[in-house]
Parts: structure tokens; sequence; C-alpha cells
């Protein structure tokens, strides 16, 4: 059993200090049969005035942090490591009724799950275009089979490319530049198990790099974002795009939610000019480690605050 350690640290820098608001953290790893986590810590820098958790809709854990004093550096500083149970292989365990598609979930299942079966962008049809190429519309397919055609088809159809700029591209934008982020293959997917009658969630997390102990991963050094499909009898089942994964291999998962605008790792604001901004550093190491889990201490720099909490 894998354990993993992922040192995340973002630092923003502004021409002058400015007042900074509330800032949201989505980092907390969600715990589960497949990934237990063993400890967590954040490190904030300047001291906030508040740090609070709550739930959110999702269930995510959402870190809550407020400032008193105006800065002109801004540095959060979080390092989680937990037990993780790769699925080598997608093991379809699906309903009698489920296992040819099209199908209809079961009506007691069906409140819950429509929210997650509505399109993000209903009036897109270079979705419905693009699937009418290798999927016929009234041809009947093993379920597993058509999810894990659509995950390989965006995996050897598309390029990867690193974006700076916010926010997700739209599938049509995705399918007319043939390239994308994960982010943007996570939203493509999701709207084309959607439109295929499925229920879609999008998950953000890591993903580990193993270098030479195995294939090259996209998407390393950063956040990482993927999708869940909900298949009767196998629950939800994870499939990352960008790298053709299925099932939660090399995937730290750490929130889920209906849209990508709903899970996003740092967000917050700040009263200045609009050019005091002078930009964003952000570095991330996912790395795997042998042997028992030392505790957390919760120690840091003088100049930082510091919160740690272990799940047992």
């Amino acid at each position: 059993m894998p354990l993993y350690s992922v040192h995340h640290s973002t630092t923003y820098r502004y021409r002058q200090p400015v007042r900074l608001g509330q800032h949201q953290l989505l980092f907390r790893p969600r715990d589960s049969f497949d990934q237990r986590l063993l400890a967590c810590r954040l490190a904030v820098r300047p001291e906030p005035s508040e740090i609070r958790w709550i739930h959110d809709v999702f269930g995510n854990c959402i870190t809550l942090v407020d400032f008193a004093a105006p800065t002109d550096v801004l540095e959060f500083e979080t390092t989680i490591r937990l037990e993780h149970t790769p699925e080598n292989a997608p093991d379809f365990r699906i309903e009698p009724y489920a296992r040819e598609h099209p199908f209809a979930y079961d009506e007691t299942e069906l409140p819950d799950l429509a929210p997650y079966m509505l399109r993000h962008h209903s009036g897109d049809v270079a979705v419905d275009d693009w699937l009418s190429k290798f999927i016929a519309p009234s041809a009947s397919r093993p379920t597993g089979q058509l999810l894990m055609t659509l995950n390989e088809a965006i995996a050897e159809g598309f390029s990867y490319r690193r974006r700076t700029s916010h926010g997700t591209q739209t599938p049509a934008e995705t399918l007319d530049l043939q390239q994308g982020t994960c982010r943007d293959f996570a939203l493509l997917m999701m709207e084309a198990a959607r439109s295929l009658g499925f229920a879609a969630r999008f998950i953000t997390g890591y993903v580990y790099v193993p270098g030479r102990d195995g294939p090259a991963r996209l998407g390393g050094g950063s956040t990482h974002a993927w999708c869940s499909i909900y298949v009767p009898g196998s629950g939800w089942v994870e499939f990352d795009p960008t790298n053709g994964i299925v099932g939660n291999r090399d995937l730290i998962r750490v929130g889920v939610a209906r849209t990508p605008a709903q899970a996003i790792p740092l967000s917050g604001s700040y009263w200045g000019e609009a050019d005091d901004e002078l930009g964003m550093e952000v570095a991330v190491n996912v790395k795997t480690e042998t042997g028992p889990a030392p505790e957390e201490t919760g120690t840091a720099a003088p100049d930082r605050a510091a919160v740690s909490s272990t799940g047992r």
C-alpha cells in the first residue's frame, strides 16, 4: 500500500501592501476505503486573524482564512500524507439492467443523481457531433466498454497544454482547439457522458508521477483534475481522460463537485489597484514514502501561522 506525501505551495506578490479578503482552500483529501488521511498541515504567511473549517454542500472539507493586516506577500503552504490503495484494473460489476447502454437509472437513485446528469453547457451541439463520429446514436453497447472508449478517445485524440489563465474551456473550445488542460478534458468527458444519460462529477486533487518506476503522467507538478461516472453496481467510477486512467491509480482525490467552478483549490480576493498583483508562483511535489508515517508536528517558520491535524 503506497504512502503518498504531497507538498503544495502558492505565493502571491503585490506591488504594494494590499488588504486581503477571505481566502478559501480545498486541500484536505477525502477519507475513504481507498485512501486514508494520516496527517495534514497548513502554514500561512502573513499570520491570519482566523482559520476555520466547514463542509460544503458536497461534503468537501473547506478551509476559510481571514486576515487583518495588509501585506505585499501572501503564501499558503500545505502538506498532506495519506495511505492509498490503488485499483490496478477497472472492475465493472454492473447491475444486470445497466450492463448495456442505453439504460435508465433506478428510480430510487434518480432524484439524487439528477443534478449530476444535467449538462453544464446544454446548448453545445459540438459534443454531440463529436460523439457521433465513434458512437452510433441508436446502437446498444456494453456500458463499461462505452465509458472506456470515451476516456481513451480524449486521452489519445487531444494534446495536453498547461495554461496559466484562470477558468475552464468550454467543451466546444476544447474540441475546436484539440488541446487543453486536465480540467478541460474532465469537463469534456463529463458533458459527453451526460449527453449519453450518465451522471458525472468533477474531481480535483493530485496525480503521482512515477518517473522511472512507470509511464509519465501529464498534469504533474500542479493540482490535477478528472471525473467520475455513476455506474449501477460499481458506484462512482473514476476516469482520468488526460492520462487514460480508469480507477484511482496514481490519483489522490481531494474534492468532488458538480461543476469545475465549484472545486477551485484556492480562491480569494484583495482590495487594491488592478495592477498591484505581480503574479503567482505554484509548486507541487507528490512522492511516495516507505515505512510508518510519523505524526506531523505543526511547526513552521516564526513568521508563519501553522495548523495541523491528523486523521485516524
